[in-house]
């Protein structure tokens, strides 16, 4: 089982297509809570002809779980941690929520972030309103019911099939209450308006137009605060839109790539 070390702290990862791949570096960061099954239908789609990596958060899945709380600049460490066992001198990276925060403040304090594809991300932690999605592992009904503050009623309504696998992933992969309170915790005091400026990697922010969690506007008003920013809305989509519109988001982030090969 591939792990990278911060300190005393293993953390878990997945890696694929770096076997002779001669695409670029892709490194996904999850949401609060949630395991690196949030990415299967990026992962899908990305491995192969570029080099993928999903991690699991301190906290989280197959990740250690230190007593919390965790600050923001800990969990980017982490991050880089993982980039530095894989050998990863610049990376693309893809972050979810707090998983999106992560990724601003690592293209900030970091030399290894090429661009940010971020979902469901704000600039400041008044924003985010992300207890809703926390469910116990041990209560399929719970994990199912929770659903309802990330995905769209009617994604839930005529992908049943695809939510009770869901269901399954979390149970076995998602983080405890006292994990995902540390990991939440790293989101206080959040506040990235003053620094933008300072994140000069092409950003591109998709939002759900119905994501219940963190408002469209503030993920709007994100992108308006970066040198390159770009906001892309997906209407009717909810909070983690990179599954229900797995197609378009996967179309999304290749253009990222692509865009980035031609400039380079």
């Amino acid at each position: 089982m591939p792990t990278a070390s911060n300190g005393t702290v293993s953390l878990y990862y997945d890696r694929a297509g770096e076997d002779g791949a001669d695409g670029e570096s892709v490194v996904f960061v999850s949401e609060a809570g949630l395991g690196g099954w949030l990415w299967g239908w990026q992962h899908a789609a990305l491995a192969g002809p570029h080099e993928v990596v999903v991690w699991d958060l301190r906290g989280t899945g197959r990740s250690d779980a230190p007593s919390g709380p965790y600050a923001l600049e800990t969990l980017v460490a982490d991050l880089e941690a993982v980039l530095v066992d894989c050998e990863i001198r610049t990376a693309h990276l893809v972050g979810c929520g707090l998983g999106g925060a992560i990724a601003l403040r690592a293209a900030r304090d970091l030399s290894r972030v090429e661009t940010l594809t971020l979902f469901g991300t704000a600039a400041r932690e008044s924003a985010f309103e992300l207890d809703p999605l926390f469910a116990p592992l041990t209560d399929p009904e719970a994990l199912r019911d929770s659903l309802s503050a990330g995905l769209s009623d009617e994604f839930c309504e005529s992908q049943p099939e695809v939510c009770d696998g869901v269901v399954d992933w979390r149970s076995d992969g998602d983080a405890d209450r006292a994990g995902w309170e540390a990991q939440v915790a790293a989101l206080e005091s959040f506040d990235a308006t003053d620094w933008l400026v300072g994140v000069t990697q092409p950003t591109r922010v998709l939002h759900g137009g119905a994501d219940e969690l963190v408002s469209p506007s503030a993920g709007r008003d994100l992108a308006r605060g970066l040198p390159r920013g770009e906001f892309d809305v997906l209407e009717g989509a909810g909070h983690l839109c990179q599954i229900e519109r797995s197609r378009t988001v996967n179309d999304r982030i290749l253009g990222v790539l692509e865009a980035h090969t031609d400039d380079g």
